[in-house]
C-alpha cells in the first residue's frame, strides 16, 4: 500500500467516523454504531501510524514499503 492508498483509506474511514458522530449528536446511534465507531478509531490510528512509519523510513533513506500495520494494542498504547 503506498502513501496515496493509505491517505485514501484514512479519508474513507474519517468520512464514516464523521457520519457516526453526526448520528450520535442527533441521538440516533445504536450499540452497533458505537462498536463500529470504536473500531474505526482504532483502524484510523493504525493507518496514521503506518503513514508516519512510511514517511520516517523514506526520510531515513529506507524502503517505505517495509513499513507494516502495527497491532491495535501497540498504536492505542502511545502516550505521545
Amino acid at each position: 500500500m503506498d502513501d496515496a492508498e493509505v491517505l485514501g483509506r484514512i479519508n474513507e474511514l474519517a468520512r464514516e467516523e464523521h457520519e457516526l458522530f453526526e448520528r450520535e449528536s442527533h441521538g440516533k446511534v445504536t450499540d452497533v454504531d458505537r462498536d463500529r465507531l470504536r473500531r474505526l478509531q482504532v483502524t484510523l490510528d493504525q493507518c496514521w501510524d503506518l503513514l508516519r512509519q512510511r514517511r520516517a523510513r523514506r526520510a531515513a533513506g529506507l524502503d517505505p514499503g517495509e513499513a507494516r500495520v502495527r497491532a491495535a494494542k501497540t498504536v492505542e498504547g502511545y502516550t505521545g
